[in-house]
């Protein structure tokens, strides 16, 4: 079969999958029924977590080039400014890139293409899923393209990354439970006549607007709320000339000119099922919610490179198929909890006057002095703290290192074990002496060995002396156990046929 994977819909969490797949050497054909690319920004902030996914892909540097660090977060009351909060780097020491980045959505997904084009891929724009049917062993796929002929085609496996209105999840049959927000957001990339530096919100009476720098320091992207008395039959106007007055009263920002708008209404939704059979749905096609946190479309790369890994394992005979069992629970669980929490924070943010006009403006700025509670909040939103603890590819604790969390970032002018996660695949790493039998039990699997020197300074990260982890493609710890208990891994390892293959 040609074409292994079929991979529905060419944003950014199809266009990582590809990636994904293309460096594991596993055969797909990515389909988009648009012309190309997004041309508008939409979806702006990169967090960390992502940033290491694409440091071990080797294009992360690029990514960040092209964007543009969150330094601070200005807040301002009718378009005073009240506090500034440093935010830039809070994550110092816990991940290559402790920071928020904003990039546009339609750079972020040129960047995407061109990474995937060097690798010999190609995404056949133009061309819709019809339909498909999974036959146990086979899918077969109707696709329609760009001259209107339909032609079935199949894959051993299909990936529905074709957001909200997916029609592989449509296909499938899956509910998509939840609901829609009755106010209206708009979203605004404007050419602004004064400067307003780093990240900004701003309050007046019950409405926020929050403003991010784009491109350029001259451009912003505003996203707020739509008054009610501006609403045409309860949507935004149709363009945003009526809005501007609104947003100026909020910050100190002159609209000179207005390159993109859109308003729309935030859904809160998580599928009932993110797999059936052969059939996988990924980011917008199994989750939306709040634009609470920029976390939506990073979760989307997060659970397609999550899928596609595990997918390649098992196509190239180094895991067997049970591992794709582990694709739903993972995600799904973190989708849930994530809907959960962006509705309780977007219901306060949009309903409570007192947290408008006084938690946020006033106490936040206070509480966030305080180191402990700015790493919190990193860890949280750069998802650098989500964990797999519950996974049945996790087991064991060492130390503070439980299986099922991601490995912690180790880096001094001598060691950066984030390197060795450029070979994205199984691996077992040593933090101290390594013993003969893990040298055989290594040799024997065929599993690469990164042995590092253990010194004090790694208690503070968590990692006990001899530990001794069996660590994900995805840079997730597997096992967790020390060096003179080997058999939790060599279960693992057995458990899902895990082996190292060139």
């Amino acid at each position: 079969m040609n074409n292994e994977v079929l991979i529905v819909g060419a944003g950014p969490s199809g266009l990582a999958m590809a990636i994904s797949l293309s460096n594991q050497g596993v055969p797909y054909k990515i389909i988009d029924k648009n012309e190309g690319p997004g041309t508008a920004s939409r979806a702006m902030s990169i967090q960390s977590r992502v940033l290491e996914f694409y440091q071990q892909f080797g294009f992360a540097d690029r990514i960040v080039e092209n964007g543009i660090e969150a330094d601070t977060l200005n807040l301002y009351k009718d378009k005073k400014a009240i506090a500034q909060i440093p935010v830039g780097k809070i994550g110092k020491g816990m991940s290559p890139y402790p920071y928020v980045l904003t990039l546009p959505q339609d750079i972020h997904e040129k960047i995407l293409v061109d990474e995937l084009e060097k690798l010999g891929g190609h995404i056949d724009w133009n061309h819709e899923l019809v339909s498909f049917t999974d036959e146990d062993n086979i899918v077969t796929a109707k696709i329609q393209s760009p001259d209107g002929s339909i032609s079935p085609q199949t894959f051993s496996y299909i990936c529905g990354c074709d957001g909200a209105s997916s029609v592989v999840r449509k296909s499938l049959d899956i509910d998509f439970p939840g609901g829609t927000y009755r106010q209206t957001f708009f979203v605004a990339d404007i050419e602004n006549g004064t400067e307003l530096k780093g990240s900004s919100m701003g309050f007046h009476d019950n409405y926020f607007c929050m403003g991010f720098p784009v491109r350029t320091t001259g451009q912003l992207r505003l996203i707020g709320l739509v008054p009610d008395d501006l609403k045409v039959d309860g949507d935004g106007p149709k363009d945003f000339t009526a809005l501007i007055p609104h947003a100026e009263r909020i910050l100190p920002i002159k609209v000179n000119k207005v390159n993109w708008y859109s308003s729309y209404r935030s859904h809160h939704r998580v599928a009932e099922t993110f797999r059936v059979g052969r059939a996988f749905i990924c980011g917008d096609a199994g989750h939306i919610h709040s634009p609470a946190g920029g976390q939506g479309m990073n979760t989307g790369i997060s659970d397609a490179l999550n899928i596609a890994w595990k997918l390649a394992a098992v196509l190239k005979g180094k895991a067997s198929t049970n591992l794709l069992d582990t694709y739903e629970p993972e995600r799904i669980k973190f989708a849930q909890k994530l809907v959960s929490t962006t509705d309780k924070a977007f219901q306060i943010m949009a309903n409570s006057r007192t947290v408008k006009n006084f938690v946020i403006p006033f106490f936040a700025p206070k509480l966030l002095r305080f180191n402990v509670l700015k790493k919190l909040m990193f860890k949280t939103i750069s998802q650098t703290n989500l964990n797999y603890h519950q996974s049945e590819l996790s087991t064991g604790e060492y130390g503070k290192i439980k299986g099922g969390d991601r490995l912690p970032w180790i880096y001094n002018k001598n060691i950066d074990n984030f390197e060795p996660l450029k070979s994205y695949d199984w691996q077992i790493h040593v933090y101290g002496d390594v013993t003969q039998d893990v040298k055989k039990l290594a040799n024997v699997s065929g599993l690469p060995l990164y042995n590092v020197s253990w010194n004090s300074s790694m208690n503070a990260k968590g990692i006990k002396e001899n530990s001794f982890f069996l660590v994900r493609p995805d840079c997730y710890v597997s096992v967790a156990t020390d060096v003179q208990n080997l058999e939790p891994i060599k279960n693992m390892i057995h458990k899902y046929s895990i082996r190292h293959l060139n």
